[in-house]
């Protein structure tokens, strides 16, 4: 056997044949009772095998952070073209800003706008002059610096009334910041919005991660770094992911939240915001006692094993930990090279009920 050094321990009669008897002594009236006799039972030696801890819980997908798109000034909002689940992409009109202050605004920039061209032809116009009479000797070559620098300082005052104007202009309409999703509208058209006011908000793409919580003592083997995989609901093939965060108390519930992220270079094109399904982490290598599942008896609610000593079989109470095909791993009532029966255990482990069985009058 796998891990364990098997043995038999022949006794006095074969199973069937004990409990033929014991059925018969019982029923028979006023004949005493009497114990049935050993059973034949096989015995394995047991030793420690190194067992990998799996960590199980309930995930869901949820948005890393999600993005608020706010107006700067303040205006009456119109031409708002996106709703709920509306996918767009960074740089996206969403919206207009309207209404008597965002006019008068745009009125201002533009007579500074004006204003500042005007005073550039003229600059220009200046220098030109100048330049005819400095060629008639008819001004200095001072006048032509005073001249030029007059024309520097008006094109520049175009540049900054012209860069103003643009701004004016971009304030209007409410551009997506980043590449994503609507999840949330939070204004209507027709709605005066204040300076500052979120119209709406965004879940950047690719942005995605699990959150799963654990408890008990599973919660005390999570590390930051730890792989697994995520294998959602339904449909769906599993994808390896590692822990990215963990959360730094317990929450509420008592349980330890930890944040997943996908091992490749990006998020699955499938995965949505609220899917959910189940993570499982490789947890750290345990030492434990292996025996065969049939060597186990269940009592009261307690799991026993029978340890064959050279008294005879003793019963042991044990906490049975993770099961893998015929085999169960023994958290704690074991020690390695100890012998236990693995036939007949439940019959050998009831063997003395005949001894406080009393027959009916």
């Amino acid at each position: 056997m796998d891990g364990l050094t098997h043995t038999m321990m022949p006794r006095r009669r074969r199973p069937g044949v004990a409990l033929l008897v014991a059925c018969c002594l019982i029923g028979a009236p006023g004949m005493p009772v009497m114990a049935a006799g050993p059973l034949v039972s096989d015995v394995v030696t047991v030793h420690a095998e190194a067992v990998p801890q799996t960590l199980s819980a309930y995930g869901q997908v949820e948005p890393i952070a999600v993005v608020q798109v706010r107006v700067v000034d303040p205006g009456t909002l119109n031409d708002l073209s996106v709703v709920p689940g509306s996918v767009v992409a960074a740089g996206q009109a969403l919206a207009r800003i309207g209404g008597p202050r965002m006019r008068t605004l745009l009125i201002a920039r533009e007579q500074s706008l004006g204003s500042a061209r005007a005073r550039e032809d003229a600059a220009s116009n200046t220098l030109q002059i100048v330049r005819r009479q400095f060629a008639t000797q008819l001004a200095t070559r001072q006048a032509i610096d005073v001249a030029q620098n007059e024309l520097a300082a008006a094109r520049a005052a175009v540049q900054t009334a012209d860069a103003q104007l643009r701004e004016a202009r971009d304030l209007q309409i409410v551009r997506a910041p980043t590449a994503g999703t609507v999840i949330l509208v939070q204004a209507a058209d027709g709605e005066q919005t204040a300076a500052g006011q979120a119209i709406l908000t965004l879940q950047p793409a690719g942005r995605l991660w699990i959150r799963a919580a654990y408890y008990g003592a599973e919660a005390t083997l999570l590390r930051a770094g730890m792989i697994g995989h995520f294998q959602p609901s339904g449909e769906g093939e599993a994808i390896p992911v590692k822990v990215a965060s963990i959360a730094s108390g317990l929450a509420a519930d008592a349980g330890l939240r930890v944040g997943l992220v996908p091992t490749g270079p990006t998020s699955p094109a499938w995965w949505v915001s609220g899917q959910s399904g189940t993570v499982t982490l490789e947890g750290p290598t345990s030492s434990m006692i292996a025996v065969p599942t049939s060597a186990l008896v269940l009592d009261r609610g307690r799991w026993w094993v029978l340890v064959h000593t050279p008294k005879g079989n003793e019963p042991q109470q044990v906490v049975p930990g993770p099961v893998q095909g015929w085999k169960t791993w023994i958290s704690s009532g074991l020690r390695p090279g100890q012998q236990v029966v693995v036939t007949d255990a439940f019959l050998e482990y009831h063997r003395g009920i005949a001894r406080s069985y009393t027959p009916p009058d």
